[in-house]
């Protein structure tokens, strides 16, 4: 074989190895690159208590409940499915009920969310895009008046 033969096949090696590990990279990654799942998604997943995830949509208007301490229980909801949540810690001063929120934690095994981390919009006008498009599927989402357009980017 001559230098030049052992070089392509040196390149096309190093080419076919480097493609495998990002294939195997991004195959490991398939469930976690999504950003959030709304309440509907986890209901329809198989998620093994204590499994972390993120969970996104709407704080459910009336469902906020202050215990001792700074421990806080509210629901989410995407319209379609709801799922309550506990938190303990302080509360991002964007928090209320019927805001956008994405929580970061756990499936608990009696089917509660346990967060550690709440994130609140951003501004008034924010809404996650895969949460306002299916909000706007139901009818239930309204942002001002009815021909108003959803900012989610």
């Amino acid at each position: 074989m001559t230098r030049k033969q052992r070089r392509g096949v040196l390149i096309g090696t190093c080419l076919v190895v480097l493609g495998v590990a990002v294939g195997l990279v991004l195959y490991a990654m398939r469930d976690s690159i999504v950003f959030f799942y709304s309440p509907s998604d986890i209901a329809k997943m198989e998620i093994t208590p204590g499994q972390r995830i993120r969970l996104g949509g709407l704080v459910e208007t009336g469902s906020v409940k202050r215990d001792e301490g700074t421990t806080v229980r509210f629901a989410v909801t995407d319209g379609a499915e709801v799922l309550p949540v506990t938190f303990t810690g302080v509360l991002p001063d964007l928090f209320r009920e019927g805001q956008g929120v994405v929580t970061e934690g756990a499936l608990m095994p009696d089917g509660t969310f346990k967060a550690d981390n709440v994130l609140a919009k951003h501004d008034e006008n924010y809404m996650p895009p895969e949460v306002a498009a299916k909000l706007k599927e139901q009818g239930i989402w309204r942002h001002g008046d009815t021909n108003a357009e959803v900012k989610t980017q």
